[in-house]
Formats: structure tokens, sequence, C-alpha cells
């Protein structure tokens, strides 16, 4: 809707409490204050201009119509914007973490070739790379190799009868990770590597994962981390291209380090890099802390366990009120390419969007009772992968993964019981249980 259309509404007020808890990352630790905070934001001021302390401007998105409506609309909502000088970066970063990645790249915020950071149509071609191999068609050959990982998984992680675990550090992890190395063609050996990776560059502002090399409480600090988890993926995956070029395998690495532009040159090795640290993070993070989610909200609900064993083929809808109910990408940042209006607002052209996916999956316009877990809920229009050019390639991988585990384990799960106190990770944008003990009875 262009501005010529309708008269904008003025702004409303958005109390500085309600904008930290949401922005900041520390004020994701704390999740019940965070959840009122969206609730506060949806029923006041569903689309809110705020101004935090060491961050530029932005709009809070806090329901899920205005996410579908910016989603949809990518060359209007630009995701990354170029890697010139005016690009913008897609990761929520305060102004200390920009001006150091400008001054690593010559004043570019696209410190990674990856399709979040990138637009239409260079998304596309880039995308073009791997589509194929995530679709169902193609991912069905893998249903059985899945399989079996699951087994395995349960086999080594769980025994039978009482088990006193960390869902999370014990059991969740580990699964999601050994499936896409597997499929990768990474060998299991580089696999703890690849998890203290992964924390390291998700958990930028979480004091548990910071690295020795980056100068604690900086306010660059966390670009500072990211920057360097992003050198050292580089450096390990470089040497999985070069092998991959020279000697081509049956594996999805092998896919990825031959990608080729539309003139049938290869594309360069920083595009391969950007789609494996891609696949190699959010490809096994968001769905281990879907998981452990997904299972602490059976321990609450045990009624939903006992119905979902007495039908197993009920679990595709567990899966996806897991996602609903975890909600592990938490935002990505768009930026508006020209005047628009939304919802009555008037927005100008280069104004930048916090995209609430948390927010939106609890939008009590969408979803009845969206507080509580409901594996039965129908429908459920989950918004947890995103939508539109930049929703996530790897949704039918992951739900794929979550169903077999779920087919495998709730069978032969007796009884699960939180019996401690549950952690997040400090995050804003990618993250979910970082602790839940737990009691859990095997058959």
């Amino acid at each position: 809707m262009t501005t010529t259309e309708q008269t904008a509404a003025p702004a409303q007020t958005v109390p500085d409490e309600i904008a930290r808890q949401i922005v900041l990352p520390e004020g994701h630790r704390d999740e019940v204050k965070l959840f009122e905070a969206y609730a506060w934001l949806r029923n006041h001021n569903p689309l809110a201009k705020v101004e935090v302390e060491g961050y530029d401007p932005l709009w809070l998105v806090s329901k899920h119509a205005h996410i579908m409506e910016i989603e949809r609309q990518p060359a209007i909502f630009s995701n990354g914007g170029g890697d010139e000088p005016g690009s913008h970066n897609p990761i929520l970063t305060n102004q200390a973490g920009d001006a150091f990645t400008k001054s690593l790249t010559g004043g570019s915020l696209r410190v990674l070739e990856a399709l979040p950071y990138i637009d239409p149509p260079e998304h596309t071609e880039i995308k073009d790379v791997a589509n194929d191999w995530f679709r169902p068609a193609n991912l069905k050959k893998w249903e059985d190799t899945i399989r079996q990982l699951a087994r395995e998984a349960i086999d080594k992680y769980l025994k039978p009868g009482v088990n006193e675990i960390d869902l999370v550090k014990d059991f969740s992890l580990f699964f999601p990770l050994h499936v896409i190395m597997s499929l990768f063609g990474v060998p299991e050996e580089d696999e703890p590597r690849m998890m203290v990776l992964t924390q390291e560059f998700f958990g930028t502002a979480d004091p548990d994962t910071a690295r020795a090399d980056v100068e604690p409480l900086s306010p660059e600090a966390a670009a500072q981390q990211w920057a360097a988890a992003i050198a050292d993926f580089n450096a390990y995956f470089d040497a999985l291209v070069e092998a991959r070029r020279a000697e081509p395998r049956d594996d999805l690495a092998t896919i990825i380090a031959n990608g080729r532009k539309q003139d049938g040159t290869l594309f360069d090795k920083t595009k391969a890099y950007g789609w494996f640290i891609t696949i190699a993070t959010a490809g096994h993070d968001t769905t281990s802390s879907t998981l452990a989610g997904t299972l602490e909200g059976l321990a609450h609900n045990p009624e939903q366990l006992k119905a979902l064993q007495a039908d197993p083929s009920r679990i595709s809808d567990l899966v996806n009120e897991g996602l609903r109910w975890a909600s592990p990408v938490k935002h990505f940042m768009r930026r508006a390419e020209q005047d628009y209006v939304l919802d009555g607002r008037q927005i100008r052209k280069g104004d930048r969007f916090m995209l609430l996916y948390q927010s939106g999956n609890r939008d009590e316009d969408v979803f009845v009772d969206p507080n509580s877990f409901d594996f039965a809920r129908k429908p459920n229009k989950q918004i947890s992968f995103g939508y539109g050019a930049h929703m996530c390639l790897g949704q039918h991988l992951a739900k794929q993964e979550l169903r077999i585990m779920f087919e495998e384990l709730l069978p032969r799960l007796r009884s699960i019981e939180v019996v401690g106190e549950r952690k997040v990770v400090q995050t804003n944008f990618v993250g979910g249980l970082k602790n839940l003990p737990v009691r859990l009875d095997l058959a």
C-alpha cells in the first residue's frame, strides 16, 4: 500500500522496559517477562517504532499478519540490501557491532555470503544451487538413513529404565547435528568442533559461550565473536570445498562446492562457505531446540503423550505445534526500500523492522489459547520458518528429522518429568533451551 492510499496513524509510545526486554539479548533470559512484553505489544502497539540505547531506531513487528505482509514483499522489505556500503544487517546488532563489522569489510554489513544476507534476484540464483536437494521428493530417499540415526541416538544417549539427564546437553543436541553432518559429508570426528562453533555463532551474547579471543563485555563483543566464528568456519570449509571439487561424492557438500552461476562458471568459494555455515549451524541448532522444547511440552502435558502413543499418525501435528511452541528463530531484520503504509503507520524508506516470530506464533488473532501447548491444534499457521522468498530452505528436512525421532522415541517413552530449573540461551536471534533437567523413563 502506498502512502497516497491511506493516512498514516500517529505513533504510540512503548515503555522503555518493554522495548529493552525484546531488543536486548539479556531480555530473553526471562521468557515469562519476554512473552509478557510480546503480548503488551500485540495488545497496545503491534507495530511500534522504538529507540533503545546503543541501537539504531527500529520497528518491532509483533503481529502474525504484519510479519506475513512484510515477508510477502521482499522487493519492498529487503533482507540484506546487497554488499555495498549501503547494505544492512539481517540480524539485529548494536551500533558498536555494526561499526566493527564495517571495519572488517570496508563499509559493508554483509559479513557472510549466505542466503539470509542476500535478496532476489541474486538470492534466487544462489538458492537454486541446492534447492532441489531440499525438496520433499529428494529427502524421501534419506528416510531410512535418518531413522537408523534416530535409533542409534536413542540407544547411545538413553538407557532402558529411568534416566535423570539434562535433556538438552545429554540428548537433544546430538541427533540433529549427526544427521546434517552425515548428509553433508562431514566426518563424525569433526562434529564436536562444529557443535562448539555453532554455539559460539548463535550464542554471541551468552557469557557461557564466550570465546577466549573476544574482549568480554565490550560493546562490540558480539560482533567480534560472530566474525571470529565465521573465520573459523571458513577455514574449515575451505578444505572441504577443495576436496569436493577435486573428488566429487554423492553428498550435499559436493553439490554446494560445485555450484555454478547461470553462465556456467563456478561460484566464488565464499558462496559455498555461506551455504556450509548456514546448514552447519541453523541446520541442526534450530532442530535440537525444537526437539527439546517439544519434549518439554509433552512433559507438562502427559495426557497428550498418551494420545500420541495411541495414535502415532498424529506425530506430524506434534511437530507443527512443537515448531510453533519453540520458535527457535526469534527474529530477522528487514529494511524498507520505499515509503509504505503498514496498518495505517507511515513507513519511510530506510526504516528497519525486527520481525518477532515468537510473538507472531502466540498471536491471539491466529491461535486459540496460544499460550497452551496443544499438538491437536487445527489450524496451526505457525511461522517458525518464515514465509515467502526467504522461507527456510531446510524446513522439510527439519520436519522429517523431528517426525522420525518422535516416531522412534514416543512408543518407548513411559514418562518424562521436568525435575529442575530450565535455562535458555541468552540471545535475541536463534536459540532455545540451554538446560532442562528431566527424569525420563524409557521402555
